[in-house]
């Protein structure tokens, strides 16, 4: 029996009494009820903190026939006590793990009531931090809202350097009464595969007294011993599964019958490694995915929305596909956020996106006593048993950031010894309920991290393991250092934006569009944020003209940021093998690293990542005098491809400098050509162009010094607009070079590209695909208008 709906609302003075829908946030709620205002807009956020200091019931009335059951819960957010008819069954305080409580007895036939009470966490934090035996530090200057470490609770609730701070609380889950009949609980699925054949063994947890599992039309039976049955099915031939850009995502139903329970999986079969090893560098990192080596191409991913109550399936699938359509092949589920639902993670299937799966553990120290760690050990099988059988799960880590958190508090500074061995104590908690459930898991103990039982500082060592690389944001160095690193896996990094216009219009009046107006900095709570976008800005471009040039210029040097940052490494292939930036999403309309607005719309980084991150690129190397061009190919085989390279000055008279043709291997980069410096004039930029004939194209562009030293010219482009059946098409003409050209539409949907370098006599013509009805105005900007004005 299904109890999700409607429920009612009430806080514990009695002044609120709501509609409360589950699966839902208590905020959400009450904003829908019409007693709060949008937390989004404005300044609103301030004035509703007080919404965390108080319990909350909610409850809903239901009939039944009085049969023996089992209450189950899932996401239940967060220090809650159920009651059934007045009685409690159950207390939880993680909202990362799943419940199923007898209640056999407790229902009469009739009418029935159940509540659910969610106690404030401002309270609970407080209270837990206080009987700690030493105190555990959190990140204050992420969570104006305190010990948050101390709930097992998505960490961003508590605020963020991106996030808004209202905690919520309700149910992001399933909330049903089952029956009590057999059943097919957790299934665990390993696989091992050799030529032509995929092995793959089941670990059924099971009421039943035995189990059968059929996959691909093969069959196995076993007896439930323990409660659990184990089987292995041996597929002959196996279509297997691949990541986007390397083969075919193919999933297979596999169904468990027990009893008279039947449950499906889908899964992929396939065989992902991780490889990390000691080597004359240091020691490696990368994937193998069916014994292939494949650069993870990617960004982290934060909850969809800061409110879980609005999160939809829709809009998931949509900034996912984004991700995909942007060349993406990889994911990191970051750690300050809540484990997905399984949708997501079937949706991460289909899509060919691999995910790097963090545990939720991020930024601040832990605690290490017995019940905290029991309660860890628990949400870990849990949250294990739930996704295992994933074919997108390529790495579960222990957690984000926590070795560096040790150097970040006086208390860890003054006493490492006993914060070290508390932190190991949590870590080993993590690593030995993962093996326990999934016994050939790919672990890595943390993010970033130079290896096992390593401590080192891996925001600035690049030599071993994974990298957080964030020197040119947080420490204001200049885009060029992103070369002078050689990370053999960048799991982190990015570079700041203003969000575009029309998510700012989701939050803020036009008087408030400054960056010093306090709307506008009330959605920057990164400390300092906004006076570091300008400072680069100034040292990189001639100062814009007004509000939407800054926020233009502001997305313009974002990308050319992660730009310089990916091809960068992209060319040290082998040594480096994946670059996931910081971050895909946002929780709420606010200025941040994403590349997709809140809502998805796409920012200019996105664009530039769809370029990138393309299968074949080229990428120009800067040495002092010269400028290499070097061919990056990750398609499964060799591809050959014509690339033209030219001198183009701000008339945008081109001048050929060379035409040579390249065999690209999979292995690594491969140098095309060398362009001495000297051969360019003191008023032009190298460009190029390259094609594979079939597959692939591409161009870019490379400035041998700041654009602000260039005297760009009028570009005076002509556009003209056409319908083609529910799309647009804008055809741009150029007097002059026009770098950095972009469009923007009135009506939200998607352009074919943006942010391009638009060039005399190579007329563009760009897609426009509308998602809403209507007639779309477009707004065009480009570098020069953005700084000497129109």
């Amino acid at each position: 029996m299904d109890l999700a709906g409607s429920w009612r609302l009430s806080d514990e003075v009695g002044e609120y009494d709501v509609p409360f829908a589950l699966p839902g946030d208590g905020v959400t709620a009450l904003h829908a009820a019409g007693v709060i205002p949008d937390p989004y807009w404005g300044l609103n956020e301030y004035g509703l903190r007080w919404i965390a200091d108080r319990d909350w019931t909610a409850s809903r009335n239901f009939d039944h026939d009085g049969g023996d059951c089992e209450l189950v819960i899932d996401g239940l957010d967060t220090v809650a006590e159920v009651r059934l008819n007045g009685m409690c069954v159950l207390r939880a305080a993680n909202a990362h793990r799943r419940w199923r409580v007898p209640v056999a007895g407790l229902l009469r036939a009739g009418d029935n009531r159940i509540d659910i009470t969610f106690r404030s966490v401002v309270r609970e934090g407080a209270a837990r931090q206080a009987a700690q035996p030493f105190p555990i530090p959190y990140h204050q200057p992420n969570c104006p809202i305190p010990n948050g470490n101390m709930l097992r609770k998505p960490q961003c609730d508590f605020g963020w350097d991106w996030n808004i701070a209202l905690p919520t609380f309700g149910l992001w889950g399933k909330v049903a009464l089952d029956p009590v009949a057999e059943r097919v609980g957790d299934i665990i699925v390993a696989q091992r595969h050799d030529a032509g054949l995929a092995e793959v063994s089941l670990r059924v947890e099971t009421t039943a007294a035995d189990a059968t599992a059929t996959l691909c039309g093969v069959t196995a039976a076993a007896p439930a011993v323990n409660g659990t049955a184990t089987l292995t099915l041996r597929i002959p031939k196996p279509q297997l599964w691949w990541p986007a850009g390397q083969g075919a995502q193919v999933l297979h139903d596999l169904v468990v019958t027990a009893g008279t329970a039947t449950a499906t999986r889908r899964i992929g079969l396939r065989d992902i490694r991780l490889v990390s090893e000691p080597d004359a560098a240091g020691r490696s990192f990368g994937f193998a995915v069916n014994g292939r080596p494949v650069f993870a191409k990617g960004a982290n991913w934060i909850p969809a929305d800061a409110l879980h109550g609005r999160i939809t399936q829709g809009a998931v699938r949509d900034l996912l596909q984004s991700a995909l359509d942007a060349h993406m092949n990889m994911i990191r589920v970051w750690g300050g956020g809540r484990y997905e639902p399984d949708w997501f993670y079937d949706l991460c299937d289909e899509l060919g996106l691999m995910v790097w799966q963090d545990f939720m553990f991020a930024c601040h120290l832990y605690p290490s006593t017995p019940d905290f760690l029991t309660e860890v050990a628990e949400e870990i099988r849990d949250v294990v048993g739930r996704l295992n059988h994933h074919a997108c799960i390529a790495l579960w880590c222990g957690d984000n950031e926590l070795i560096g958190a040790l150097g970040w508090f006086e208390e860890s500074r003054r006493d490492r010894d006993r914060y070290l061995v508390n932190y190991d104590r949590l870590n080993r908690t993590i690593e030995s309920a993962l093996f326990e459930s999934l016994p050939g898991a790919n672990w890595w103990p943390s993010s970033p991290s130079p290896g096992p039982l390593a401590f080192g500082d891996a925001w600035h060592d690049d030599s071993s393991g994974d990298m957080h690389f964030w020197s040119v944001w947080h420490e204001g160095r200049d885009f060029d250092h992103y070369r002078d690193v050689k990370p053999r896996f960048c799991s982190e990094f990015g570079f700041q934006s203003y969000p575009s216009l029309s998510a700012i219009a989701t939050f803020a009046d036009r008087s408030d569009w400054n960056i010093a107006a306090p709307v506008m900095e009330s959605h920057q709570k990164n400390a300092g944020g906004n006076a570091r976008i300008a400072e680069t800005m100034f040292r990189t471009f001639r100062f814009p003209v007004d509000f939407p040039s800054f926020v233009y210029l502001s997305q313009v040097q974002q990308g050319v940021a992660i730009h310089t940052a990916v091809t960068a490494w992209r060319a040290l292939k082998p040594h480096c093998m994946g670059a996931l930036y910081w971050q895909l999403n946002d929780t709420w309309p606010v200025c941040s690293w994403s590349s997709l607005d809140h809502g998805g719309n796409w920012k200019l980084l996105h664009h530039m990542a769809w370029r990138f991150f393309a299968p074949i690129t080229v990428i120009a190397v800067p040495q002092a005098d010269t400028i290499t061009l070097k061919a990056v190919n990750d398609l499964p085989d060799e591809a050959y491809i014509t690339l033209h390279v030219q001198a183009v000055n701000m008339a945008g008279q081109i001048r050929p400098l060379v035409e040579t043709d390249t065999t690209l291997c999979t292995k690594g980069a491969t140098p095309c050509t060398v362009i001495d410096r000297a051969q360019l004039q003191p008023d032009e930029v190298l460009h190029w162009h390259w094609s594979d004939g079939a597959r692939a194209s591409g161009a870019d562009i490379f400035s041998p010094r700041a654009w602000k030293t260039f005297d760009l010219v009028d570009p005076k482009i002509s556009q003209s607009v056409a319908r083609d059946g529910d799309d647009w098409l804008i055809t741009l003409k150029s007097h002059a070079l026009a770098p950095f050209t972009a469009l923007e539409a009135d009506l939200p949907g998607r352009f074919s590209d943006n942010a391009f370098a638009l060039i005399p006599g190579q007329d563009r013509m760009i897609r426009f695909t509308p998602s809403t009805e209507g007639t779309p105005r477009f707004t065009l900007r480009h570098l020069h208008a953005a700084t000497y004005g129109t």
